[in-house]
């Protein structure tokens, strides 16, 4: 199953990752504060913030993920770009955005302490921590899957190489070296990407024919017909992305939470010269959005054409890519590969750290840290955060039968609900308070986690219970539970004790055309 690679891939990569390197250590040459490494100075244009956006969200788990769930579940995949991201990046960039740029933050946890508490800060920010470091893993975890196959090298070693070479330049840069290396990985997994598209329909003799190859597994599987192809699932499909989860839990909860409340995404827009910049990149980036499943997904479908046989849909876009790039080509594709899996783990990586020096360091320990004294912390915190991801990679490769996309949605299903409850009842009702916030954020983790548990085979099968979802990943139906226990605690909380004072949360609450009139908002 391992494709030989040439000099010439070999070469191919070597000066990709040769020229990635050598632009992140330049820019680390003008890091000298800790408003540089965390925020870039505030000087990133929208078109390089833009195209961060997107390379940091399609990363080494997407195109081995998405790849590997539409070779599973089919083309329903492809709705958490489309739905999942398009729609709350439109909404993001005219309402919650310029609010958090013009306050200055460095962190959406910071947000949540000027406007409500230290609590709903720590409580947030904990969270955030918890999933980006284990995400670390599961993106180191991914690239050593592909490298895997494609080289035959051992998984250890692979996660060791791209750990140590992610690590240099972020260390070195921050955030102004994550986002220009950031351009270039876009575009290079953007063309790789399409070169898997057109080479594998090339193969099966276009469109037409992957269709009639897949019209043939679905049969043979017992599948019903048109279903690996088909956008819209009923409710009781055995895929677990359903119209319902989809629409109530992807478009209404889990994307909104992801696009204005991660850490690792928003940060980009934080840096941005100007808030027309931070604006834009959102715009810029979802444009480029609607081409993710096309090139992504699709690959997954054709890799179930040509290998209905495989027993890991992960093993999908790696073996496409084993069995039908020609020499010389591997090596470009693979490129593409690290560059989606370098753009994702450096965010991560930058973003935690930010987490990590603002949110606990600064803020619990050291209060007066000056700001050359916070690049150091962002630099040790980076290089502890590298060794754990390490550590949590090689026990992501003991979950067998797990796919890493089922993985990385079920860890920010645990706590995307109740945080979406905390941003929207935060920015747009100004009658919450800290109290209603904090129990109703921490009431929204605690049922989404119980709701997980009872619809795990093992815990119900203990309790002599049926799992509570009968779907393979419910992750998308118990993030809608949490939120609306969430934002429902928040509420009635909120009403019942007395509100924040109105000086407290001036210019931390969207006021629609006022925002506009009010020079001081």
């Amino acid at each position: 199953m391992t494709g030989s690679l040439s000099t010439v891939d070999y070469l191919v990569l070597l000066l990709y990752l040769a020229g990635t390197l050598g632009l992140g250590l330049w820019i680390g040459r003008r890091i000298k504060t800790g408003r540089d490494y965390f925020l870039a100075g505030k000087s990133l244009p929208w078109w390089a913030v833009g195209m961060s956006l997107v390379a940091t969200d399609i990363g080494g788990t997407d195109i081995i993920g998405v790849g590997g769930a539409a070779y599973s579940f089919g083309l329903s995949v492809g709705n958490f770009e489309w739905i999942g991201c398009v729609p709350a990046m439109i909404v993001g960039a005219f309402i919650f955005i310029p609010i958090f740029w013009r306050l200055g933050i460095y962190t959406i946890p910071e947000y949540m302490e000027r406007r409500f508490n230290v609590g709903a800060r720590a409580a947030l920010a904990t969270c955030w921590l918890i999933f980006m470091a284990c995400n670390l893993g599961i993106m180191l975890y991914a690239s050593a899957k592909m490298m895997h196959v494609l080289f035959g090298w051992n998984e250890a070693a692979c996660i060791l190489y791209t750990a140590g070479m992610v690590g240099v330049y972020t260390l070195a840069g921050g955030l102004a070296a994550v986002v220009y290396t950031d351009v270039i990985q876009c575009a290079v997994m953007i063309g790789g990407c399409l070169l898997a598209l057109v080479i594998g329909l090339s193969d099966l003799g276009g469109i037409g024919g992957m269709l009639e190859k897949i019209r043939e597994v679905e049969a043979a599987q017992g599948v019903t017909a048109g279903e690996r192809t088909s956008l819209i699932l009923p409710v009781d499909t055995q895929s677990p992305f359903p119209w319902t989860g989809i629409l109530f839990g992807l478009a209404l909860v889990l994307s909104p939470a992801y696009w204005i409340g991660n850490q690792a995404i928003v940060q980009r827009s934080l840096g941005a010269e100007s808030e027309f910049a931070a604006k834009a990149s959102y715009i810029w980036g979802a444009l480029l959005k609607n081409l993710i499943p096309v090139i992504v997904a699709v690959p997954g479908l054709i890799a179930l054409a040509k290998f209905p046989e495989l027993k890991d849909g992960d093993q999908a876009f790696p073996m496409l890519v084993s069995e039908l790039f020609p020499i010389g080509l591997k090596g470009l594709f693979l490129a593409a590969f690290i560059a989606a899996l370098m753009s994702s783990v450096d965010s991560y990586l930058n973003a935690a750290a930010t987490i990590v020096a603002n949110d606990f360091y600064k803020r619990f320990r050291n209060p007066e840290a000056s700001d050359a004294h916070m690049l150091f912390v962002g630099r040790t915190v980076t290089a502890i955060l590298l060794v754990w991801a390490i550590l949590f990679a090689f026990q992501v490769a003991n979950m067998e039968g797990k796919g890493i996309y089922a993985i990385f949605q079920t860890l920010m299903a645990f706590f995307q609900g109740p945080a979406l409850a905390l941003l929207l009842t935060g920015l747009l009702w100004r009658r919450a308070n800290g109290k209603g916030a904090f129990i109703g954020f921490l009431g929204g983790v605690a049922v989404a986690v119980g709701l997980f548990a009872l619809s795990n085979e093992s815990v119900t099968a203990a309790l002599g219970w049926e799992p509570l979802f009968q779907v393979p990943e419910p992750f998308l139906y118990f993030s809608v539970w949490a939120f609306l226990v969430s934002i429902t605690l928040i509420v009635v909380i909120s009403l019942a004790t007395p509100p924040e004072p109105e000086e407290k949360i001036r210019n931390l609450v969207w006021r629609g055309r006022e925002e506009k009139d009010d020079p001081t908002s």
